[in-house]
């Protein structure tokens, strides 16, 4: 499927907008290909963009006072990622976004996307459900840190993103999981 389409076909996965308001978006997106280990959005920047992944895989993180990286988000084909928060108050960024594999993207700037919005209402409701989705997500996850074990938030992703564990360092999935590597190849051979 190429790039744009599979754009296109998850804004219809949500909502119906017409071939015109599909050329709208098209036209509103840039193409963007990055390589494995460059920075999207640097910690103190502004993000002024919302990426689509038509191919690769990405990583959010903070990194602490005492220099340990926490990652926050693991992205990979067609899903989103961003800094929301800074993407809509215009604010410095607290994390950053790397590339973990060579990756293609679509992005949308601040001020395009809210354009879009205003033309295309439909758009409204496939964000509006997009937000809601990340939102019980991440609550979800804040939610499994504090009452979870260790092996059950592990057994989670294995059951909801197994290609993961093929793509992404274990040390990256260890930080996104709140453990240590160690406890991490423990859980591993426990299986």
């Amino acid at each position: 499927m190429p790039t744009d389409n599979k754009l296109i076909y998850y804004i219809k996965k949500w909502t119906t907008i017409t071939k015109e308001d599909e050329l709208a978006i098209l036209s509103s997106f840039e193409s963007v290909k990055i390589k494995r280990k460059k920075e999207l959005l640097i910690s103190g920047q502004i993000c002024k963009y919302i990426y689509f992944i038509t191919k690769g895989c990405l990583r959010s993180f903070y990194i602490d006072s005492k220099g340990t990286e926490h990652i926050y988000q693991i992205r990979m084909d067609n899903n989103w990622i961003a800094d929301i928060q800074s993407f809509f108050s215009q604010n410095s960024s607290k994390y950053n976004i790397e590339a973990l594999e060579d990756s293609e993207l679509l992005r949308i700037s601040h001020k395009q996307f809210e354009q879009l919005l205003l033309e295309i209402p439909a758009l409204e409701r496939y964000f509006r459900v997009l937000f809601q989705k990340a939102y019980i997500n991440a609550l979800s996850r804040l939610n499994a840190t504090m009452w979870e074990t260790a092996m059950d938030r592990y057994n989670e992703m294995l059951k909801e993103n197994p290609e993961i564990f093929q793509r992404v360092p274990l040390v990256y999935i260890a930080s996104y999981l709140g453990i240590t590597p160690e406890s991490l190849s423990r859980i591993r051979k426990q299986k």
